[in-house]
């Protein structure tokens, strides 16, 4: 499947033109409200490149058949195009086998699966389960849900009131208790990069296991399974050009053939009778049923493109368009920024004195700007910092400078509605 093969063309050297980049998602060439659209809602979906879309297409096109157990030509395909790209996945993570990483609907599905398979199995009456009070409500509420069935305990580490963890409280919620510490990468509503690799680190030497949310790190920088050390990185595809309704949970090899099965169907199987069933090997244990071809199809050429321009090109280029929309909104008189770890990635959430979010990201709507406001599902951190709600500004490599212009802009055109 041509479609899905490495994109290159706009790459040469260490030089990459970034506005041929942006050229590529057909999305950012549109107006919104007689404005040229000013795209920062990337921390909830990434717009997705013309590749990515041109691969879903050619797969309905060309290659539209139910995968592993045909026996024909369409089927066959089918398999190959999705089983590569497990292989593409592994590689861009860095994980030791393809088999390690299991296809699931997106970060919020990986997390469930691990809640009903590990948490099931290996947390009890009196067991703690330590998660940050960075996390998005997908790293909560099922751990919840759990604690209910369980009668374990939820414990918090907690943060300081620029969004950065307190790493030495964590070191003393750690106790003969802890099962599991749950942890985001990097946070949705502040973009806090935390130090993922020493928590896991202290957690492990602990006796530990560690789940990490790597669903805005994956899109954002490098991310090395191996280096990290943690025992589960769970991460979406939509938020990296790929998809919606598809995702990764990776964990070793051995942690996962300890672990039953979640859900029950075909191909998770190896036999079946009416007395007994067993089952089928990992991966296809924990993918049961049907899985989202196209969106593993469109996942592989979205891996593709990120790696044709590399992450760590990608990281530096958002590093600094971060810097440039954070000095954008600090010149509007009345605006304080919300989150300002010394660690960022990607997110620039602010308040503005007197005016609600959600009017701030209507008025900037008007001015052709997607904003996201809210509690960006992440209410225990609006909580923490005494806020209902904030306005997110979310940047992906394939915004520009001007823009951040133009965030200016909006945000003082909202202060003169509100004669602020």
């Amino acid at each position: 499947m041509k479609a899905v093969e490495s994109h290159g063309s706009k790459v040469e050297g260490a030089v990459i033109d970034w506005l041929k980049v942006r050229n590529d998602f057909p999305a950012l060439r549109q107006q919104v409200r007689g404005k040229p659209l000013v795209y920062l809602d990337n921390a909830a979906t990434s717009q997705k490149p013309q590749v990515v879309i041109d691969a879903v297409r050619e797969y309905y096109e060309q290659h539209n058949a139910n995968i592993h157990r045909g026996v024909h030509w369409l089927s066959e395909q089918a398999t190959i195009a999705y089983e590569g790209v497990r292989k593409k996945v592994a590689r861009f993570i860095n994980a030791a086998d393809p088999r390690e990483c299991v296809f699931v609907r997106g970060a919020t599905e990986g997390i469930n699966l691990v809640a009903q398979t590990f948490g099931r199995r290996k947390i009890g009456k009196g067991d703690e389960i330590l998660l940050s009070a960075l996390e998005h409500h997908s790293n909560i509420v099922p751990w919840q849900l759990l604690c209910e069935e369980k009668g374990a305990t939820i414990r918090v580490i907690p943060m300081n009131d620029a969004g950065e963890l307190l790493v030495d409280e964590f070191a003393k919620l750690l106790s003969p208790r802890t099962k599991l510490v749950a942890v985001t990468h990097v946070s949705n509503a502040l973009g806090t990069i935390t130090p993922i690799k020493r928590i896991a680190s202290m957690a492990k030497l602990a006796g530990v296991t560690v789940l990490v949310d790597g669903a805005q790190a994956v899109p954002h920088q490098p991310v090395d399974v191996h280096d990290i050390g943690a025992d589960f990185y769970i991460f979406s595809g939509h938020k990296m050009c790929a998809p919606t309704g598809i995702g990764v949970a990776w964990a070793p090899l051995i942690l996962w053939d300890s672990l039953p099965p979640w859900q029950g169907g075909g191909d998770m199987i190896s036999s079946v009778s009416f007395e007994k069933s067993t089952w089928a090997e990992v991966p296809a244990k924990f993918e049961a049923g049907t899985p989202h071809i196209e969106g593993v199809v469109g996942l592989g050429a979205a891996i593709d493109y990120l790696a044709a321009i590399g992450m760590d090109r990608i990281a530096a280029r958002e590093k600094t368009l971060l810097q440039a929309f954070e000095a954008a909104i600090r010149r509007v008189p009345g605006t304080r920024l919300v989150g300002t770890a010394k660690e960022k990635a990607g997110v620039a959430s602010f308040v503005m004195e007197g005016i609600h979010p959600h009017d701030i990201g209507t008025i900037a709507d008007q001015e052709g700007v997607a904003l996201r406001t809210g509690h960006h599902c992440a209410q225990p951190v609006m909580t923490r910092l005494g806020l209902a709600a904030t306005a997110r500004a979310s940047v992906a490599f394939y915004n520009t400078p001007e823009e951040a212009l133009a965030l200016e802009s909006a945000i003082r055109r909202v202060s003169e509605v509100f004669g602020a």
